[in-house]
Parts: structure tokens; C-alpha cells; sequence
């Protein structure tokens, strides 16, 4: 699949915004503490991968029913659905100038009825934009960190409808970020959740 990057300005896609909040403390904090232990870029952006892959636990494997949507709470509350873990990771790659896109797929819903949007980043190395899904592994998912062909939570279905969607974008999708802020919990976040994108930018 062709990757579309969004906006042509990569600053973009290292930029602060009130989700991927990158100057927040808790943020820095974290970031200095894996940047000290990396020899290199590369080897920093697997450790923050690992960081939010596996000592995030992801809320519907958990049973957590608190819902984060901004990254300094991710990392702080140490809980959140896909698209929360995504924006932690962007937040922690941007407070190294790694060039990280927010990315979607749509899959079925695990609920059994309909679609909804799984939400995970792209991260730009050797001049070429590569996907990373730091959801967290369970049994039948084994994602890691790659930049050597992906290794995504789930691949597609299409013909049960599901979909990679190519758009790399700089902020996340804002509906999917109205329904996370207004979800009381992670139950209702699970119904409420879209099944597509509200605006390409």
C-alpha cells in the first residue's frame, strides 16, 4: 500500500498539540529517560515503541474502564485504547524530532456488529514512512517494531470490509478524538467509536 503523506511540511509531523503533547513533563521526562539508555535515533524510537507497547496495557485487554485520550496521560495513567497509545508513541517520538503520522485501519468491530477505526503511527527513517502498532500483544497478535516489513497488530480483511487506510496525518482524526473526550467510560468509548475518518489533513 502507497502511503499518503498528508502535509507537505514534515515540521508538521514532529509539532505539539494538546493531544500529542510532547512538551508536557511527564512526556519529557519519559523521553529523556529512554533517549539516556539509546545509542542512536533508531534504537530510541524502538525503545519508546517497547515503552507503550508493553508497560501500557491496552484498556479492553485489561479491563480498565478509565478512558486517556492525551498522550501525558497515557504514560501517567499507564492505560488507553489503540488511538491513546498511538498518540503516547507520537508524542514520545516528536520529543526526539522523530517525524511520526498519526494512521488508521478499519477493521471489524470486535463486538461483533459493524467497523470501527483502529488507530496506529508511521514513523519516517531512510527517507520513507513506515508503520508501527504499539496496541500491546496478546495471544494472536504479535506486532513489533519494524522497518523491515510491518509487523501490524491485524492485517485486513477486505473481504469482511476491513481496509488500510493510506493517509499519514499530522493531528489525529478530531472525531475520533470528540468521542474519546466524551466517553464516560471505556464501554461506551467502544460503542461510540467511528468507523470513519472525519476530516483528511
Amino acid at each position: 500500500m502507497q502511503l499518503i503523506q498528508q502535509d507537505p511540511d514534515l515540521s508538521a509531523y514532529v509539532a505539539a498539540d494538546e493531544v500529542i503533547d510532547h512538551h508536557h513533563p511527564v512526556v519529557r521526562e519519559t523521553a529523556a529517560r529512554l533517549a539516556h539508555e539509546a545509542a542512536d535515533s533508531y534504537a530510541y524510537a524502538r525503545a519508546a515503541y517497547l515503552h507503550v507497547r508493553d508497560t501500557v496495557p491496552h484498556s479492553a485487554d485489561s479491563g480498565d474502564p478509565r478512558v486517556t485520550w492525551r498522550a501525558s496521560d497515557v504514560l501517567e495513567q499507564r492505560t488507553g485504547i489503540c488511538h491513546a497509545k498511538a498518540h503516547a508513541l507520537a508524542a514520545l517520538l516528536r520529543a526526539e524530532d522523530i517525524p511520526t503520522a498519526l494512521c488508521y485501519q478499519r477493521l471489524a468491530h470486535d463486538t461483533g456488529a459493524g467497523h470501527c477505526l483502529h488507530g496506529l503511527v508511521a514513523v519516517r527513517f531512510r527517507g520513507a514512512w513506515h508503520r508501527q502498532d504499539c496496541r500491546g500483544n496478546k495471544p494472536g497478535v504479535d506486532a513489533r517494531f519494524s522497518l523491515e516489513g510491518e509487523r501490524l497488530a491485524w492485517a485486513p480483511d477486505a473481504g469482511a470490509g476491513e481496509a488500510d487506510l493510506p493517509g499519514l496525518y499530522a493531528a489525529p482524526d478530531p472525531g475520533i478524538v470528540e468521542v474519546m473526550r466524551n466517553a464516560p467510560d471505556r464501554s461506551r468509548l467502544w460503542e461510540d467509536l467511528p468507523d470513519t475518518l472525519r476530516a483528511a489533513r
